[in-house]
């Protein structure tokens, strides 16, 4: 089986250490894939910055339209539904992975994030994946994207206190950390609170790895269908989804960007 694990933001520092924590679970057999996204944001942290990295994404994924299963490495999991209308290949968006992970350990879960403005973003996905009921709090540590690239005493310590605080005041059962560049900051973490804690990266590798273990397979029936052939103009002209026939349906070609 083979994963790919695709960094939406331009920082090959952080690939890497989500690489080493993917590759950590990954079963004998599982090859993790690892790639950053060649253009884009140094760090997502803000909607403008989502928006523009989903480029980024889907570039990877037209580059290699083989893989059995993608991990989108970024907790806002920008372009989550456009790449699932790409590939019948299971798309697994680490926060979504996260959140439903925590529902299988606790009754409720705390998020743990960077920037307050990313918080914003973080309780919008709480709602669109319905986990009002569970998740008791998004908490911001105010830490920049690219701070958490060489985690050190000073981030281990802002991050670890806000969990403690989220444990105190939330009186959550779990912990979600809310940035793909805290998977470095998991064993750190899990040596010194008293719940579980749960980094997305390796959740969606687990998760994925169920999936295409099970012969599961992305949906094409309703919105999930393969994008409409049709012409698009000006610089994204190269993204138009072209046709071949396949298996009795008109599916669109996914090919490397020209």
């Amino acid at each position: 089986m083979r994963i790919k694990l695709i960094n939406p933001n331009t920082s090959s520092a952080m690939t890497e250490a989500m690489a080493r924590a993917a590759r950590e679970v990954a079963s004998p057999g599982t090859r993790i894939d690892a790639v950053t996204a060649a253009s884009g944001p140094a760090s997502i942290e803000g909607h403008y910055d989502e928006a523009i990295s989903v480029i980024g994404l889907i570039d990877q994924m037209r580059a290699d339209p083989d893989a059995d299963a993608y991990v989108i490495a970024c907790f806002g999991d920008p372009g989550l539904l456009a790449a699932r209308e790409l590939t019948e290949a299971p798309v697994l968006g680490i926060a979504e992975a996260a959140m439903h992970t925590a529902t299988f350990l606790a009754t409720s879960f705390s998020v743990v994030t960077t920037l307050d403005r990313t918080r914003i973003i973080s309780e919008a996905l709480v709602r669109n994946y319905g986990m009002q009921a569970a998740c008791r709090r998004v908490r911001a540590t105010d830490l920049p994207v690219l701070e958490l690239e060489e985690p050190g005493d000073r981030v281990n310590e802002i991050v670890f206190a806000e969990c403690l605080r989220a444990l105190d005041q939330d009186r959550c059962g779990a912990i979600v950390l809310g940035c793909a560049g805290m998977a470095g900051l998991v064993d750190y973490l899990r040596a010194r609170l008293p719940v579980p804690v749960i980094d997305g990266v390796t959740a969606a590798v687990k998760i994925a790895e169920a999936l295409v273990g099970g012969g599961l397979r992305t949906s094409k029936h309703g919105d999930l269908a393969y994008p409409l052939p049709k012409a698009y103009s000006g610089s994204l002209a190269a993204y138009a989804p072209s046709v071949r026939e396949g298996l009795g349906e008109q599916r669109p070609e996914i090919h490397a960007a020209r």
